[in-house]
C-alpha cells in the first residue's frame, strides 16, 4: 500500500485496517492487527464517552480546567487552561487523570466491561509511581487494533452503553482538519513507550496509534494505523502513525466515493 512506503525502518510491527462502518466490510489491511498494546491517547476517546454520558463534561467548550499542581506541561500546548475540544486536539494528560480521578475507577470499571474495551485491566503495572492510576498510558490496560476497529463501530453503530449526546459530542471533539479524498475525519493519536521488565519505560522501542473514521455523502469508513518500533523515534510514534494513515487512507477512499 503506497500510503504505509515511508514506514521507518526496523519496523517491529505495522498494521492499518480500514473498513466499512454499515457492512463491516474491510477495505483495506496490511500488517498483523490482532496483537494487543497500551491504547495511550487513544483512550481519550474512551474518556470522552464516560464523561459525556456521566454529564461531566458538557459541551466542546465546557468544562474549562486548569493545570493541576505537579502537572507535566513539557509540551507547550498543554499548558494553561484547557476545554474537552483543546484536550483532544492537544492530547492533554492531565486533562484526562483530572476527568478519569472525577469519574472514579468503580464507574470506570463498569463503562470498560460495557464497552468490551481490550482486556479492561485498570489495575497498572510494576514501576509507576501510581499503579492504575494511569492504567491507560504504556500499563495494564491493553487493546488490539482489531478490538479497537470493533469498539469504534460500536460507538458509530449506537452499541455501546452510553448515550447518543455521549457519542455525538464526542464525536465532534474528534474532528481534525484532514480531509483525504474529500472525505471528513474524525481521529485521535497515541504515542507510548514499551515497559522493560522492572517497569521502565524502553524509548528505544516506541509505539503509536492513530484511530478514527472518515465521513462523506452518508457513508462511514472506520480505520486504525498502528507502528512500533526497536529503535528510538525523533519523533512521537502517534504523528508518524496519523501521517501515515491520511496517506494511506487517500486512495482507498477514493475508490469508494461514487
Amino acid at each position: 500500500m503506497a500510503g504505509l512506503a515511508a514506514t521507518p525502518t526496523r519496523a517491529a510491527e505495522d498494521c492499518l485496517v480500514v473498513t466499512d462502518l454499515d457492512s463491516g466490510r474491510v477495505l483495506a489491511k496490511q500488517g498483523l492487527c490482532a496483537a494487543r498494546h497500551p491504547p495511550n491517547s487513544t483512550f481519550k476517546v474512551v474518556l470522552a464517552l464516560m464523561g459525556y454520558d456521566a454529564g461531566l463534561l458538557k459541551s466542546e467548550s465546557q468544562p474549562v480546567l486548569n493545570p493541576p499542581d505537579g502537572a507535566d506541561l513539557e509540551r507547550p500546548e498543554t499548558r494553561g487552561p484547557q476545554t474537552p475540544r483543546s484536550w483532544m486536539q492537544n492530547s492533554v494528560v492531565w486533562y484526562s487523570e483530572l476527568l478519569a480521578r472525577d469519574l472514579g475507577r468503580e464507574r470506570m470499571a463498569r463503562y470498560l466491561k460495557g464497552f468490551a474495551y481490550g482486556n479492561e485491566n485498570m489495575g497498572g503495572v510494576k514501576g509507576e509511581s501510581e499503579p492504575g492510576a494511569r492504567f491507560w498510558l504504556s500499563s495494564s490496560l491493553v487493546i488490539s487494533p482489531r478490538e479497537q476497529i470493533d469498539f469504534l463501530r460500536r460507538m458509530l453503530k449506537g452499541e455501546l452503553p452510553v448515550s447518543a449526546e455521549a457519542v455525538h459530542e464526542t464525536m465532534k471533539i474528534m474532528a481534525i482538519d484532514a480531509q483525504p479524498a474529500g472525505w471528513l475525519v474524525f481521529g485521535k493519536t497515541g504515542s507510548g513507550f514499551t515497559r522493560l521488565a522492572d517497569g521502565v519505560l524502553d524509548r528505544s522501542r516506541p509505539f503509536g496509534w492513530f484511530v478514527g473514521f472518515a465521513k462523506k455523502d452518508g457513508r462511514t469508513a472506520v480505520f486504525v494505523r498502528f507502528t512500533a518500533l526497536d529503535v528510538a523515534s525523533p519523533e512521537p510514534l502517534g504523528l508518524v502513525a496519523r501521517r501515515q494513515a491520511l496517506a494511506a487512507l487517500a486512495p482507498v477512499l477514493a475508490a469508494q466515493s461514487p
